[in-house]
C-alpha cells in the first residue's frame, strides 16, 4: 500500500531524512519548506512521487492552501508529519520578547494551523494519522531550553486532547519524543539569546552535561525504521520516545515528581475543604 505523506520542514533535519526514506520505499511525499529551492534536490531525484510546496506554517492560510494543493495532486493524504520548528537557547530571563513570540508562532501555532488544516480532509476520508514532532523536552524541562520546552509542552497538551477528540473518527495522533540527535537542531536552525553574566555557570554546566555528550546524541538515520513502524501501525502509540536517553530520563523525572507529590499529599487534600 503506497502511502501519501505530507512533511513540514522537509528541507533539513528529520524532515529531510524521513522524506527521502519514504520516497525511497515507494511512498508519495508532499515536502514543504519556507524556501522551496531547498527542496529542488528531492524534486529532481523523485519526480512524480514528490510534490514540493513553499509553506510558512505560521500562516494559517498557507497551511490550508498547502493541504488543498496536496489533496488535489495526490487525491488523498494518509499522514501529516508536523516537523517544522526550531530552538531558542537561553535562560528564561535572557529570552527576548521577539524570540519568545516567534518561537511560539512556529512551534505551537504552526503545528496547530497545520493540524486544523488537515482535520477536515481526514474526517472526510474517515482515516488519517497526525504525527507531531514534539521532544523529550515536551515532557521534561532543562535549564537554558525552557522556552523551547514551553512550546513542546503546549504541543503535548493540544495533541493529547486531540487524540481523545478524533479517535472515533478513524484518526490517529502520535507525538515523537526525541532526545538529542545529530541534526541542525544545535546548528544553523538554532537561535541563542543574549547572555546575562549571572547565568554563566548554569549555561556552561548544561553545555557540558550528559545530554550533549557525543555518545548520547542519536543518529537521525536510525530513526527511519521507527517512523516506518509508526506510520504502518494499525494502532500507533500516542507517544514514542526516540533515542536511548529519552525514556530512562523520563522514567526518573516522573518517579521524582510522584515522590514529591506524595510528600505534599496531605496539604493538597486539605486544600479541598469539606
Amino acid at each position: 500500500m503506497i502511502k501519501t505523506i505530507l512533511i513540514t520542514g522537509a528541507s533539513r533535519g528529520f524532515g529531510k531524512i524521513w522524506a527521502e526514506a519514504f520516497l525511497k520505499r515507494g511512498d508519495n511525499v508532499i515536502a514543504t519548506s519556507r524556501n522551496i529551492d531547498h527542496l529542488q534536490e528531492l524534486a529532481d531525484k523523485y519526480g512524480d512521487a514528490v510534490l514540493t510546496l513553499q509553506l510558512d506554517v505560521t500562516s494559517k492560510a498557507d497551511c490550508i492552501n498547502a493541504v488543498e494543493k496536496a489533496t488535489q495532486h495526490f487525491g488523498k493524504i494518509d499522514v501529516v508529519i508536523n516537523n517544522a520548528g526550531y530552538c531558542v537557547f537561553g535562560t528564561i530571563e535572557e529570552n527576548s520578547e521577539k524570540e519568545a513570540r516567534d518561537l511560539f508562532e512556529a512551534n505551537v501555532f504552526g503545528t496547530l494551523w497545520m493540524t486544523q488544516a488537515i482535520l477536515p480532509v481526514f474526517r472526510k476520508q474517515g482515516k488519517g494519522h497526525i504525527i507531531q514532532l514534539s521532544s523529550v523536552l515536551g515532557i521534561n524541562s532543562l535549564p537554558t531550553m525552557g522556552l523551547y520546552s514551553a512550546t513542546k509542552f503546549a504541543v503535548e497538551g493540544l495533541s493529547e486532547a486531540l487524540q481523545a477528540e478524533v479517535k472515533d473518527l478513524g484518526i490517529h495522533v502520535t507525538m515523537l519524543e526525541p532526545n538529542s540527535f545529530k541534526t541542525d537542531f544545535f546548528g544553523s536552525s538554532a537561535i541563542e539569546s543574549t547572555p546575562i553574566d549571572a547565568y554563566e555557570k548554569v549555561t556552561s554546566d548544561f553545555k557540558n552535561g550528559e545530554g550533549v555528550k557525543p555518545e548520547n546524541i542519536g543518529d537521525p538515520i536510525a530513526t527511519i525504521e521507527a517512523i516506518f513502524k509508526v506510520v504502518d501501525s494499525e494502532n500507533p502509540p500516542l507517544r514514542l520516545f526516540l533515542g536511548k536517553l529519552a525514556y530512562p530520563w523520563t522514567q526518573y523525572t516522573y518517579g521524582e515528581k510522584l515522590k514529591l507529590w506524595e510528600e505534599w499529599k496531605d496539604v493538597s487534600t486539605k486544600s479541598h475543604g469539606h
